[in-house]
């Protein structure tokens, strides 16, 4: 508590403002310099380091990690999933979206959820926000569940 209370009293420092990326290259005014050059950075949000370092452990990363960070991974979006999703049901993209609790459409729902988070990678968040659910809801849904090979296999998912 002493060292926080200390550092309250230091006040805000420029030199460590903004994002690990930002502040290694120079700041701002380096990284649009750059991007106005069209040159290139390897950067990794979760990641500390340059961008040599960062391409490195890139290198580096076994395929459990690669798959941990959900690298290299081209995903479907959202919408095309969906669309997907409710053509196997035989539902609505609307329906899916509405918060109808009929059988078939929560079944529809669970589905989509379980693909887009295990299958794809996209966060609990961004399904909840997707399909006007709360992101509880989502967790629920794919908790303790593993995505079954068939359906792996129906939406061509590693």
């Amino acid at each position: 508590m002493k060292f926080v209370g200390e550092g309250i009293g230091i006040g805000r420092k420029p030199e460590l403002v903004g994002g690990g990326l930002i502040r290694s290259m120079g700041g701002w005014s380096e990284v649009l310099a750059l991007r106005r050059r069209g040159e290139k950075t390897a950067s990794e949000e979760r990641i500390l380091g340059d961008s040599e370092f960062v391409e490195r452990v890139l290198k580096e990363w076994d395929e459990v990690g690669r798959t941990n960070l959900r690298l290299n991974r081209v995903r479907m979006n959202l919408s095309l999933l969906a669309m997907q999703v409710c053509e196997n049901w035989g539902a609505t993209v609307e329906e899916l979206m509405s918060g109808s609790r009929r059988q078939i459409i929560s079944k529809a729902r669970e589905e989509f959820a379980q693909i887009a988070v295990k299958g794809l990678g996209f966060s609990g968040a961004e399904v909840a926000r997707y399909i006007g659910v709360t992101a509880s809801c989502v967790t629920r849904i794919v908790a303790g569940r593993e995505l079954p090979e068939e359906v792996r296999l129906r939406y061509q998912i590693a």
